[in-house]
């Protein structure tokens, strides 16, 4: 399984790094999402 940036699931984790609730090293490291989550923070700062 592979997520992308259009995934629910990344949404929320992104959503929620940005907010500060979490870190992106607090992401669970499942299948991409951790990689993922990771890109669209670093573009977004």
């Amino acid at each position: 399984m592979n997520f992308t940036k259009d995934s629910g699931l990344v949404k929320t984790w992104v959503s929620l790094v940005l907010c500060g609730v979490f870190t992106v090293e607090q992401v669970p490291n499942l299948f991409n999402l951790r990689t993922v989550v990771r890109e669209i923070v670093e573009s977004v700062m």
